[in-house]
């Protein structure tokens, strides 16, 4: 056995080569003794921090049910409803960007409906919210779904016999035992709401966050002016992750 796992651990050295290359190249370069924000980069934090948690919430909101009723439901109309689910998935970000100023943009019915009472979905912080909602949601739906469905038929069907009722089941059976799943689904749309650009760029270039912002960096200042936001986002956005895997791991060991 230890023969076969020091043979996988070589194996594996190139895909880790290729994953840390860049950090490690990134902890290079950094010039430390200059480690300061440029203008603008703290705007971006709290833009990013402060927004990309309240499109968290709207996330995990409107992610769950759609998610559990997917790992509940068979047929034709649950194909369809997955499929539409994929579909932004597999749409480059920047189209999206596009297809949702064509969709809440001022000149579109539903933009015209909205200015009617005095909203607007373009170049501010809803817009903005909603770019980091739209565009990390499918990827929490596809990731709770499977952890839905990873809870045991039996144990449902035993809740329903002792008169439990669908929401009782969903909230004290279904979530607790689908939990590390869940957990992994939202890291995965934070990094993914953090990290969005193509649609921000498009949809929301204002308020900038810190993807727009490095871009800016970059155009304006040289490759040398993004070090230091680079290694910011990756310290506001690996913290969830790190606890969530921290947390999943320990709750797995007391379960052994």
């Amino acid at each position: 056995m230890k023969k076969k796992s020091s043979a996988a651990l070589w194996l594996s050295l190139p895909a880790l080569l290729l994953l840390l290359l860049p950090f490690l190249t990134l902890i290079g370069i950094t010039q430390w003794q200059h480690f300061q924000l440029a203008w603008g980069d703290s705007h971006a934090i709290a833009t990013s921090l402060g927004l990309g948690g309240i499109a968290l919430l709207l996330i995990i909101a409107s992610g769950l049910p759609l998610a559990w009723w997917l790992s509940q439901s068979s047929g034709k109309i649950r194909v369809i409803v997955e499929v539409l689910v994929l579909i932004p998935m597999l749409t480059p970000p920047l189209a999206l960007g596009i297809l949702l100023v064509s969709a809440w943009g001022p000149y579109s019915p539903a933009g015209e409906l909205l200015q009617r009472v005095g909203v607007t979905l373009v170049n501010n912080p809803a817009s903005f919210v909603m770019a980091q909602w739209y565009g990390a949601l499918p990827w929490f739906v596809i990731s709770a779904r499977s952890a839905f469905a990873t809870v045991p038929t039996p144990i449902l069907e035993a809740g329903m016999m002792l008169g439990a009722s669908s929401w009782q089941r969903f909230w004290r059976l279904a979530i607790p035992v689908a939990a590390p799943g869940l957990a992994a689904a939202t890291v995965l749309a934070w990094v993914r709401a953090m990290g969005e650009f193509g649609i921000v760029m498009i949809f929301s270039y204002f308020p900038q966050g810190i993807p727009v912002q490095l871009y800016n960096n970059l155009q304006n200042d040289g490759v040398d002016a993004v070090y230091v936001l680079m290694w910011l986002l990756l310290l506001f956005t690996l913290p969830l992750p790190l606890a969530c895997f921290l947390l999943t791991r320990n709750a797995f060991r007391r379960a052994l």
